[in-house]
């Protein structure tokens, strides 16, 4: 028989040598793989200049009514018009049954801000973009915007009239932080 001091060999105040070398092992697998785990689930989250692009604010305090800016969001040309009063009533003659995308021009704009119309500026036939949003710019037979890549014809609201482009100018995400402040994404 073994001793009571030779038992207590290798134990030391009830951890045995082994369970302490065997916890000191797990416990560095562990955080070596949540070292090599990390960056790899890390990588998939969008990038910094992603981000950064994500939303931006546009100051429309200096469109005048019946002008339209250019601006950039996600690397994509937007196009920001303030329709005059003429505009906005041609938009609402045309019968839906006469469009290809049926959409009015109260679906295309924020309730109580019907004059700001917010659409991308890439033509929804192969992705040129469309003239009429600067001074003197081709407006096409409608108005609106005209594309010259193919001769798509979009009216006051954007949506598509004639041509090839198969749908209406698409309309980003966007709300009105103030009366002059539009944040867009």
């Amino acid at each position: 028989m073994a001793s009571e001091s030779e038992l207590k060999a290798g134990v030391e105040d009830g951890v045995r040598r082994r369970d302490f070398i065997n916890i000191a092992a797990v416990s560095f697998a562990g955080v070596g793989a949540g070292a090599v785990v990390l960056p790899l689930i890390n990588q998939m989250n969008p990038s910094a200049d992603v981000l950064a692009l994500s939303s931006t604010e546009i100051d429309i305090s200096q469109i005048q009514t019946g002008q339209a800016i250019k601006t950039t969001w996600r690397k994509q040309p937007v196009f920001i018009r303030n329709l005059t009063s003429a505009e906005i009533d041609e938009a609402n003659k045309v019968p839906l049954s006469d469009l290809r995308q049926p959409q009015t021009l109260a679906e295309r704009t924020k309730p109580g801000k019907e004059n700001w119309l917010v659409t991308l500026g890439v033509c929804t036939h192969l992705g040129c973009v469309p003239l009429g949003a600067a001074e003197g710019e081709n407006r096409g037979d409608f108005g609106g915007y005209f594309c010259p890549c193919h001769g798509s014809h979009y009216d006051t609201a954007a949506r598509i009239r004639k041509g090839p482009a198969p749908t209406n100018l698409v309309v980003p995400p966007y709300e009105f932080s103030s009366d002059t402040v539009v944040m867009i994404g």
